[in-house]
């Protein structure tokens, strides 16, 4: 399970770090941090999506989704704590608090979705594997 949450974690976490980097580089000037975050938000929604898949795919169940989905998220969380103490001398409060009301509502419903994805996407895998059962 660490495994999985490491490698689902970690994928995530490339794919934001280089969509931040383009945000903050090419769309923040001229849209704002707000609306540059918006926009990120749904290109992130569809990594999750897939990653999330494929990580289901490898869990024994939704069980283990659920703990792949959880562990994730804290390393996620403790990664974004960690960078914004570093390059930002943000304490853990503001990392995780100090966020635009729109654009952070919008981020913690995306980090929600990424905690709950691999767990959904194994609910899925299994109900596709059910035999259908005979109509009376």
């Amino acid at each position: 399970m660490t495994r999985l949450a490491l490698t689902y974690f970690a994928i995530l976490f490339a794919i934001g770090f280089v969509l931040g980097t383009l945000r903050v580089m090419l769309l923040v000037p001229s849209l704002g941090p707000r609306n540059a975050e918006l926009l990120e938000i749904p290109v992130m929604l569809v990594a999750i999506f897939f990653v999330g898949r494929w990580i289901a795919r490898h869990c024994q169940g939704r069980k283990q989704a659920v703990g792949v989905g959880c562990m994730a998220l804290a390393l996620l969380l403790s990664a974004e704590v960690m960078l914004a103490a570093i390059l930002f001398r943000k304490s853990p409060m503001e990392a995780l608090l100090d966020k635009d009301p729109v654009s952070g509502a919008a981020y913690y419903v995306s980090l929600l979705l990424f905690a709950i994805m691999p767990a959904w996407m194994r609910r899925a895998i299994d109900d596709d594997d059910e035999p259908s059962k005979p109509s009376r």
